[in-house]
């Protein structure tokens, strides 16, 4: 009788577990879009009330994933298209989503291992390319333009992200990624983590095409973006990758024509979160940043894990973190489009996602 009891409590009891654990995993997200979220979506979170750019009523897409998909980075949005554009490095591509029917296709290929893209204003595409240590312009009749490839007679390390200016001028970064291994580009035989010179911010006349450094007062400048009166350039340090005393951060100057000045930390990516129901704090990069129009920073996130990976988004006026969106991947990069430029696209690992928000781009892409 007793060891009926038993078995039977046992059998109870493994019942139940297998349950619960049924119920947990069947309320895990549907990534795939077949089991809807219920509204508000739980995985944009607000953290202050000048957090207004959630939406109560929209969800997280995952609008892209494959499984031959290695890295996705460098989305630009083609208004004239109405098309997404991202380059996947390790695979030496650039895909393109179309916004009328969610089609996706290889967009070039072979690609150089192109990192970041974006649009100038007359359309053309800008892209930063890994393998070949560039910055170059895809011209109306299908040409390459090369715009920079080296500084003081030596290679750039690898450039990886550009913006545009609207009198023409060309930002990018240059922290060497493509340049310390043939996953992302090729690898240089260098004896310390600068493939061929220090890391760097740089400036391309928009008229002339003269280069100018602007900075290398950062570790390893990856993102970045300006303010929308173009007063102000934030870049994202991800130095830490490489130097023990790099902080994980944002940085701000202020733009005087071609020159900055005040650099100065803009926000730390450290968080207080829960991980795993304790309290805990860690930090992880920031990566591709864009801002929006009440000046807001929108910033990609990862390297840490759940509750923390996805994006962070802060305020303009303090660096206060006032909201963010949980992916289920390391999200790279991002990007407003869509008819009202109230999109976000965001790259993430092998997947790309997308959200409607009360808010705008503050730039053309």
């Amino acid at each position: 009788m007793n060891t009926d009891s038993s078995f039977s409590r046992r059998s109870f009891l493994t019942a139940a577990a297998t349950t619960v654990a049924g119920v947990a995993a069947a309320a895990e997200r549907d990534w795939t879009g077949k089991i809807p979220t219920r509204y508000p979506d739980p995985d944009i979170i607000s953290l202050d009330k000048r957090f207004k750019a959630k939406l109560g009523n929209t969800p997280i897409q995952r609008i892209y994933h494959s499984a031959n998909t290695m890295w996705t980075e460098g989305p630009a949005w083609n208004a004239v298209g109405r098309y997404l554009l991202w380059s996947d490095i390790p695979n030496n591509i650039q895909q393109r989503w179309i916004e009328d029917d969610g089609h996706v296709s290889t967009f070039r290929n072979p690609v150089n291992n192109t990192n970041g893209n974006t649009f100038d204003h007359e359309g053309r595409q800008l892209s930063c390319e890994h393998l070949t240590r560039r910055v170059v312009r895809h011209e109306h009749n299908g040409t390459v333009s090369v715009l920079a490839d080296k500084f003081g007679g030596k290679p750039f390390n690898a450039p990886n992200d550009v913006v545009v200016h609207p009198n023409g001028d060309i930002w990018f970064t240059d922290p060497g990624y493509g340049g310390l291994m043939n996953y992302e580009g090729e690898r240089v035989k260098s004896a310390t983590v600068q493939p061929n010179q220090k890391e760097a911010v740089y400036v391309i006349d928009g008229k002339s095409g003269k280069l100018d450094k602007v900075t290398d007062e950062i570790f390893k400048p990856n993102g970045l973006c300006f303010s929308p009166d173009y007063k102000k350039l934030y870049v994202a340090d991800t130095g830490a990758s490489h130097y023990d005393n790099a902080p994980k951060n944002i940085k701000v100057w202020d733009v005087d024509g071609k020159k900055l000045k005040g650099g100065r930390e803009f926000t730390s990516m450290k968080l207080k979160f829960k991980r795993d129901g304790k309290d805990v704090e860690d930090a992880g990069f920031a990566d591709g940043i864009r801002c929006d129009t009440e000046g807001n920073i929108w910033a990609s996130a990862g390297w840490v894990g759940a509750g923390y990976d996805g994006v962070h988004i802060f305020a303009g006026t303090d660096g206060q973190r006032i909201g963010q969106i949980l992916l289920p991947e390391i999200c790279s990069n991002v990007c407003f489009g869509g008819a009202k430029r109230n999109r976000l696209f965001m790259t993430a690992s092998t997947s790309v996602y997308a959200v409607y928000v009360e808010t705008q781009g503050a730039h053309i892409t």
